[in-house]
């Protein structure tokens, strides 16, 4: 076996730790919902699009046997957790300025218009206010630790060296 099938087995199972790590903050966050009361808002369930697809690209690196597959995956994720990132920023915005809101409007809308609210309502149908600040967990904010997960994820991907095929070595 060489150096580089090496690398790229190390790098598919990078892949599919970040794949079931987001599928485990999704079980986390239906276990907060149906377990604690705690209803997703419509931010919420950006994040929670964001984690699944942070999930589904993770996976389709770690079944990638090509360098171009594993970086289609790579930006693909980075893309979403940005996305994941600036839900949970905003979020935290309207948490921390208590007359704001992003209850029933065009986010909301928008998010309970998408197929996957009709299909897997118990997952991605908005059925809280953003205003709602629900307690903390280990001092911090649910949408704190989900700007966190998204950030060491953006951090991971961009610091980890992707994968090239040898014969685009020097």
């Amino acid at each position: 076996m060489t150096r580089y099938d090496d690398t790229l087995r190390h790098e598919r199972r990078l892949y599919l730790l970040l794949g079931v790590i987001c599928v485990a903050l999704l079980g986390g966050a239906l276990y907060l919902q149906y377990g604690r009361g705690e209803d997703p808002c419509p931010l919420c369930i950006l994040q929670r699009y964001a984690y699944a697809l942070i999930a589904i690209f993770a996976f389709g690196g770690a079944a990638s046997r090509s360098p171009a597959g594993i970086g289609a995956a790579r930006w693909l994720s980075m893309l979403a957790a940005l996305g994941g990132a600036g839900a949970a920023g905003y979020l935290i915005w309207v948490q921390s300025h208590p007359s704001m809101s992003c209850g029933y409007d065009a986010v909301e809308a928008f998010v309970d218009g998408l197929p996957t609210a009709r299909w897997l309502p118990s997952l991605f149908k908005v059925q809280g206010l953003c205003q709602t600040v629900y307690p903390p967990l280990l001092g911090l904010s649910l949408p704190t630790w989900s700007l966190i997960g998204f950030v060491l994820i953006l951090l991971t991907l961009l610091l980890h060296r992707p994968l090239r095929h040898p014969s685009q070595s020097r």
